[in-house]
């Protein structure tokens, strides 16, 4: 047991235990193959798209704020492109950009109400979320008179964003493992890190440290903002279309994986490589079902009960974390004065 106690103080060390938890409950009552479950396009494919926006997230919510507007961002990029070099025939380079400045101007609009008010921010992005989607439905009826726009990307933007790796995995999963990457590196080893994490814990003593707490807060909506606006881009490359409904599935399942991922709701306590194990354990979770001969409708107990014993070890594991003394080593990993704001 001790030598187990260095990683179970890990933020990560709950979506672990519950990986393996799920794929044991699969193997043994549902017959599973281990090779087939892994070789499968449907979960990775799911986990991916999923994985790009619940990084995102999660660091938000590590910060101390959440994003439900992630729903209607990712149609909104999906018709943003569509319209943009489909329906008005420019340049897809064109249409990638003005994706991406929607996302960046709408989490721009989240993170200023959010820093300037004193409105939740689970209040904020609701509205956005409603707005948003007002915008989309009737903006794309005014603009192109219908509810679904044709997109035809040339070669090059197929095939890094839409295009399939072997015969099913989609190209949008190694987009999920280099930006994985990249906040892992940028949250753990940089005093970015320890400003998010120090703002999620104390907001108020972060600010009086020196932390830039408002420049960080927009700074971490507009990433979400963009990362949910970039997975709709890439599926209506990838489909060739877009369509104004969809998304809001992504709001209860990001949340979900990020929560799995080790992540406390109230902040300060989780990491970008929980999340990436949570997102694996809820797609599997969600998908891998289909590979057994158990009842399709039980797959919802299942994702309710692992998100149950995820949230009573996050709190177990963050309080041994806490006990150890080592908790502020933890949760930064790297060290850097914050500079006045």
């Amino acid at each position: 047991m001790n030598a187990l106690r260095p990683f179970l103080r890990r933020p990560e060390a709950a979506s672990v235990i519950s990986l393996i938890g799920v794929i044991a409950f699969y193997v043994i009552f549902g017959g599973v193959n281990l090779a087939t479950l892994f070789g499968a396009a449907s979960w990775v494919n799911f986990a991916a798209n999923l994985g790009i926006v619940a990084v995102p997230v999660g660091i938000l919510m590590i910060g101390g704020y959440i994003d439900i507007s992630i729903g209607a961002m990712i149609p909104a990029g999906s018709m943003t492109i569509a319209i943009l070099s489909g329906h008005y025939g420019l340049p897809i380079s064109v249409g990638i950009a003005g994706t991406l400045a929607l996302g960046a101007l709408v989490g721009l609009l989240n993170g200023v109400l959010t820093t300037r008010t004193t409105v939740p921010s689970l209040i904020i992005t609701l509205a956005t979320l409603v707005v948003m989607q007002g915008i989309v439905l009737s903006g794309a009826k005014l603009l192109t008179g219908a509810a679904s726009v044709p997109l035809s990307a040339p070669d090059w933007a197929k095939a890094a964003f839409g295009s399939l790796i072997g015969s099913s995995h989609q190209v949008v999963i190694v987009w999920w493992l280099i930006l994985t990457a990249v906040f892992v590196f940028v949250i753990h080893k940089t005093r970015y890190g320890n400003w998010i994490y120090a703002m999620g814990g104390d907001i108020v003593s972060a600010r009086n440290a020196g932390v830039p707490t408002s420049r960080l807060t927009i700074a971490l909506f507009m990433l979400s903002a963009m990362s949910a606006a970039f997975v709709g881009m890439c599926g209506a490359i990838q489909f060739n279309s877009a369509q104004v409904s969809g998304g809001m599935g992504y709001i209860f399942n990001a949340i979900v994986s990020v929560v799995v991922g080790g992540v406390l709701l109230t902040g300060g306590f989780g990491s970008v490589v929980g999340i990436f194990f949570g997102t694996m354990t809820f797609a599997i979770v969600s998908q891998g079902i289909y590979f057994t001969d158990i009842d399709r409708n039980w797959s919802n107990l299942i994702i309710g009960v692992t998100l149950l014993l995820a949230v009573a070890m996050n709190e177990s594991f963050r309080k041994l974390a806490l006990s150890s003394g080592s908790g502020k080593r933890r949760r930064g990993g790297a060290n850097g004065a914050a500079p006045a704001e």
